[in-house]
């Protein structure tokens, strides 16, 4: 049982120490040695758990979204409210994590080797999401709840992953308390005007 119990801190040290090295370095900035060091064991016992890099990297987005407590994937009723929250949990739970997905604008990643189904399955509920509210009536039939979604997710992504623009064109760092309430009441105003106002229960 000991051995169990070992076992499985050792894989969670790994897991942790991975993620602080790919979200600071990118997937190809990463090295096995750098996360064997971080995580205090020797380079071949993350291959006796793991297979490699790009296993590696699939299990610890997967960690990572399954330790978010699901609260912060589970969108609000009214669509109106939906912006200002993705923003918020974007900013408070998974601004790290927001930094690695921007290398991949800049890297040229294996197939498979970024996490992608278990992020496909969170953006996929949000477009469930809203097809759903689009029945109920709360969203425009016109609007393509899938094109909904990257609206949503360019509005509550960018001014994190921009830090440098966002301050060029606003004048106010992200990490201004002035800058987030005025966002927040931007993305409240937008999503006012696009979504049908509709009293939800």
């Amino acid at each position: 049982m000991g051995e169990i119990r070992n076992a499985e801190r050792t894989r969670k040290a790994i897991l942790q120490a991975a993620k602080e090295e790919f979200f600071e370095r990118g997937y190809s900035g990463a090295r096995i040695e750098s996360i064997a060091k971080r995580a205090g064991v020797n380079k071949q016992l993350i291959y006796h758990y793991y297979n490699g890099k790009d296993d590696l990297i699939n299990q610890t987005i997967d960690e990572f979204v399954s330790s978010v407590p699901i609260g912060n994937f589970t969108l609000p009723a009214n669509p109106v409210d939906i912006a200002d929250f993705r923003w918020k949990v974007n900013m408070d739970h998974l601004r790290e994590f927001l930094k690695f997905t921007a290398w991949e604008a800049v890297e040229e990643l294996p197939q498979n080797s970024n996490g992608e189904e278990a992020r496909r399955r969170v953006l996929q509920s949000y477009n469930a999401d809203m097809k759903s509210k689009q029945e109920m009536g709360l969203v425009p039939n016109e609007l393509d709840p899938a094109f909904i979604t990257l609206m949503m997710s360019s509005l509550t992504i960018y001014p994190l992953l921009y830090p440098n623009v966002t301050k060029m064109i606003t004048g106010y760092t992200v990490d201004d308390q002035e800058f987030q309430e005025k966002w927040s009441r931007f993305l409240r105003q937008i999503s006012e005007r696009i979504f049908q106002k509709e009293d939800v229960k």
